[in-house]
This record gives C-alpha cells, sequence and structure tokens, in this order.
C-alpha cells in the first residue's frame, strides 16, 4: 500500500485533469489515476472542439458557472500558452418557441447577456452558408465559440504536475473504498493500493461501475462526431465569417457544429445533440456506418447546403447522461466525509471544465463552495424517481 496522500482522483479527462490542477495548485498532495494515457480519445473529452456558449437553453442557473468558467480559461490560456478558446459568434436555430431558441433567449434576457435576435432572412443575409426557412428565427451570441478539450487537458495536466501532482497512466481504477469511520479513502488499481484522506470520482462513462452505490442511473450514450469537406472549399467556413451553431428541428432534433477550424484538411465538424444510442464503455462500436453519414448529411442538407460534401473522417464518443440531463457534482451522499463525486455531464459539459475543477476542489478540501450547484444534488427528485423506475434493456 503506497504512502497516503490528501486527496485521490479518479479520471484524469476534462473534469478529473482541472481537478488535479486546482487541489495541486492550493498545495495539496494530489495523485491522479487515469485508465488511459493524457488527453486520451476512448472517453468524452476528444474530437478537437466542443461548442461554448453563454445564453444557455439548458437552465438559466448555468450562467453563472458559465461566467466562471470563461475566466477561468483565460487564466489557462495564459499560464500556458496555448491556444484554448476561440470566440467566434454562435447561432441558436430553430421556430421562436423551440427549446433552443426561447431557452437560450430566456437565459440571454435574465442575466443581461449581450444577444441578437435575427429573422430569416437576417440569418441568410449575415451567414451565407445558412438556410434557414422562413418561419425560423436565430438568436446570436458574439461571446459564443469553441473550446478545444484535448488541449484544455493537457493544459489542465502540465499545470497539476508542475504544482507537484503525482499523475498516473494506463493504470485503471477496479475499486474504492471508504476507510472504517469515513477516515478516509482506500482506492484499488491494477497495479496497486492507495489510500488518502478524500477522494474525487471523474469518471466519465464509467460512472456506472465506479459509482454503484451513488443511487443514481447514468445512460452511457454513444455519439458520432462527423467532418465534411464543404462543396466549394472551407473558404465560407473560416471561423471569421462561419459562427459554430445549435439548430433545432420541427421534430426536437437537435444538430450543432462548427466552422473550419483546422482549414481546409479536416473540413467542417457536426453532430447530433442527443441522438445516440446507449453503450458500454468497454464494447463501444466505434465503427462509423454508412447509414449514420446518410442521416447526418440528410439533416445538413436543407439548412447548410454546401457542407454535407466528402466526409472526411467520423469518430465515436460518449455522453453519460442522468435522467434531468444536469450534472452529478456534490459530495457523496452516502460518504460526505470522504468522497466526492464530479460525473454525468450529459453531453454538455465540456465548457464548465475549469470551474467544475474548482467546485471539486472545494468540495474535497472544504465540503462546500460559493459556486450555485443546488441544480446538481444527487438526491434530487428527479433522480430519485428515475433510479426506482425499471432498466431499459437492450441488445
Amino acid at each position: 500500500m503506497k504512502t497516503a496522500h490528501d486527496v485521490i482522483v479518479i479520471g484524469l479527462g476534462g473534469m478529473g485533469s482541472a481537478t488535479a490542477c486546482h487541489l495541486a495548485a492550493r498545495g495539496h498532495r494530489v495523485l491522479g489515476l487515469e485508465r488511459f494515457g493524457p488527453a486520451h480519445n476512448r472517453g468524452s473529452s476528444h474530437g478537437g472542439s466542443r461548442v461554448t456558449r453563454q445564453s444557455y437553453f439548458e437552465d438559466p442557473a448555468y450562467v453563472p458557472l458559465l461566467l466562471r468558467s470563461y475566466e477561468l480559461f483565460e487564466k489557462l490560456e495564459r499560464d500556458t500558452g496555448r491556444d484554448i478558446v476561440t470566440l467566434c459568434g454562435g447561432l441558436m436555430l430553430g421556430r421562436p418557441d423551440s427549446r433552443t431558441v426561447a431557452g437560450s433567449r430566456r437565459s440571454a434576457e435574465q442575466w443581461g447577456l449581450p444577444h441578437e435576435m435575427l429573422d430569416a432572412g437576417e440569418v441568410r443575409r449575415r451567414f451565407p452558408t445558412f438556410t434557414p426557412a422562413d418561419d425560423e428565427v436565430a438568436l446570436y451570441e458574439g461571446r459564443a465559440g469553441f473550446v478545444r478539450p484535448e488541449a484544455t487537458v493537457t493544459a489542465h495536466v502540465q499545470l497539476a504536475l508542475q504544482a507537484g501532482a503525482d499523475l498516473r497512466f494506463e493504470e485503471p481504477v477496479t475499486r474504492w473504498e471508504v476507510l472504517p469511520g469515513g477516515r478516509g479513502v482506500r482506492v484499488h488499481t491494477a497495479d496497486d493500493v492507495y489510500t488518502a484522506g478524500h477522494l474525487v470520482v471523474c469518471p466519465g462513462a464509467w460512472a456506472p461501475r465506479l459509482l454503484a452505490d451513488l443511487g443514481v442511473r447514468f445512460t452511457v450514450e454513444r455519439q458520432v462526431m462527423y467532418w465534411f469537406q464543404p462543396e466549394g472549399g472551407t473558404a465560407a467556413f473560416d471561423p471569421r465569417r462561419h459562427p459554430v451553431y445549435v439548430w433545432e428541428d420541427t421534430g426536437g432534433v437537435q444538430v450543432y457544429g462548427f466552422p473550419a477550424i483546422d482549414g481546409p484538411q479536416d473540413g467542417a465538424k457536426v453532430a447530433f445533440f442527443r441522438k445516440g444510442t446507449v453503450c458500454d464503455p468497454e464494447t463501444i462500436d466505434r465503427t462509423v456506418h454508412d447509414d449514420e453519414v446518410a442521416a447526418m448529411a440528410a439533416q445538413l442538407r436543407p439548412r447548410i447546403p454546401a457542407l454535407p460534401g466528402r466526409l472526411r473522417k467520423a469518430v465515436t464518443c460518449m455522453y453519460t447522461t442522468t435522467a434531468d440531463e444536469h450534472f452529478v457534482l456534490a459530495r457523496h451522499p452516502e460518504h460526505p466525509e470522504a468522497v466526492t463525486v464530479a460525473c454525468g455531464f450529459s453531453g454538455h459539459g465540456f465548457k464548465f471544465v475549469p470551474v467544475v475543477g474548482e467546485i471539486a476542489a472545494d468540495l474535497a478540501l472544504h465540503g462546500t463552495t460559493e459556486h450555485p450547484i443546488a441544480l446538481f444534488d444527487p438526491l434530487r427528485n428527479e433522480l430519485r424517481q428515475s433510479a426506482t423506475e425499471p432498466e431499459e434493456t437492450t441488445t
């Protein structure tokens, strides 16, 4: 058994690497354990880009956390010299009463966020790659853009190591336990056993296995990200001309996408939001099939006609989703003295990575945080009710 640390962090993806960074920066002895290598592509924190936005249709309660996250992303860039965030503007498109448009407008108006409401004609004039229907509108937010997930994880790992954290990769955790009387934790890996005063569990898609006693049902979903070569080239999709976007159709299906951020060799990235299939992280099908590509192209063709040209590449990732699509971020209700959990980020969490790291460090060290996180309580009714419902089976 290894010498005790102050805090052990399980998982060094987006949330775990940020947590280890914040803990180490505060002078604590941190051990980080990750089943894969640094900034790997086997979970959720990869794919070259993630949308960031402040006019948040999921719930206005997220906005204060987003404002802090923007500050911390800027600090991360200054501290590491890495290119992490690009604010190229963003469009939230759909019918005026759609969740994407109405919810974004509600958050923007409640928090006084700068934004513009555009009718279909104005969207077509200002952003000619988009062809919305006459009855569609858009909220434009100049402070929206994209975050680089691999660069973010690498930057947090870099700073954590510089601050003295002991980060161990390719060392999967098999189980953990709270010591008698709640006086610390013991963590078992494939290689060794470690102890610490506190544990932070940031397991991503492995939440159902490592947090089985939490009483929360997590659904792990396979998602696909696509990069298309636009017809006529990528000039019209340059980040100086083409914003990030989330577009909701009349059936409630959302597509999100990006400008051509890495030049003509990769094209422009797009994906469905919440249209995945249930999977297991160990056996996920990582092959992208022709019918999936065809479905994505069909969704794009009437909206961004130049985009569904030649497919350049497609890769899978995973969402770990809760019943109400909100996060779980709190002290573990069964082990509040020894364990903090950060999980269930439901496909919209990466833009919060640095502030989640700050919050998880607060909770691990003090049991509380000044940030508003009541929405993420694992004991909330929406999660407890879903945990008692019969579990769906898949074949």
